[in-house]
């Protein structure tokens, strides 16, 4: 594997959106030493709380805590998310780049425009990366990974699969508490549901996934295409 190639590269309309969705799957595999990117499409400049500085300070914080080993930003516009042929082929660019195996975008089914905004853009970008004529910025050749998966933000979903992360649940919490512009609430700030329990929710969210299953956390991930299973319903190999 050439060093900048990774396992896993999860999108996001800004930084945050990755750690809430699924921060502890994040921590799990960079334990297994795999390589992990997160590309933010926004610089979140919109944000009711903290500035386009702080949240850059916070969001490298926040990688360094669950073992992220590159961060980009795309500088879209935040509010401003559209497909375009533009944006397409930004995305596009940090796909070919990287080449990662899989990808993460959010969920489209959320409170927030952007987070379903975002995972359009990164749909269209992954089919594109993988036609050789599709030009982008014209470094890399056409890669496509193998599998685009969902995580959540703020909704609450049954998911088509989750992963177990009761050992690294508190690198996450620690990873949105990076985050002290927008989840920690002072004089200063508006009042916005983020400063409002909200880490205390995801912990809720991921709890109950976990009871699901029969582990105390989990992340749930939808999907709209199978997955292959490399194990029968006994859980030996094939």
């Amino acid at each position: 594997m050439e060093t900048n190639e990774l396992d896993i590269l999860a999108f996001g309309a800004h930084a945050d959106d990755v750690e809430i969705g699924m921060g502890g799957t994040i921590a799990k595999y960079a334990s297994k030493g795999k390589k992990i990117g997160i590309c933010d499409l926004t610089r979140a400049e919109l944000s009711s709380n903290g500035t386009v500085d702080i949240r850059a300070k916070e969001a490298q914080n926040a990688a360094e805590i669950i073992g992220v080993q590159v961060r980009e930003n795309l500088h879209l516009p935040d509010r401003g998310l559209y497909i375009t042929e533009a944006s397409i082929k930004q995305v596009v660019a940090v796909i070919r780049k990287y080449r990662p195996k899989i990808i993460f975008t959010p969920y489209s089914v959320d409170r927030h425009p952007d987070h379903g905004s975002c995972t359009k853009i990164v749909e269209e970008a992954f089919f594109s990366a993988g036609i050789r004529k599709f030009e982008a910025d014209g470094k890399f050749p056409a890669y496509r990974p193998s599998q685009i998966f969902y995580y959540m933000i703020n909704g609450f979903h049954q998911p088509d699969f989750v992963v177990d992360i009761s050992e690294f649940m508190d690198e996450k919490i620690a990873s949105l508490n990076a985050y002290e512009s927008q989840f920690k609430k002072t004089d200063n700030s508006f009042d916005t549901p983020l400063v409002n329990g909200y880490i205390d929710s995801v912990e809720a969210r991921e709890k109950l996934f976990g009871k699901e299953v029969g582990v105390k956390y989990a992340e749930g991930f939808k999907v709209k295409a199978p997955i292959i299973l490399n194990k029968d319903l006994l859980g030996e190999e094939e």
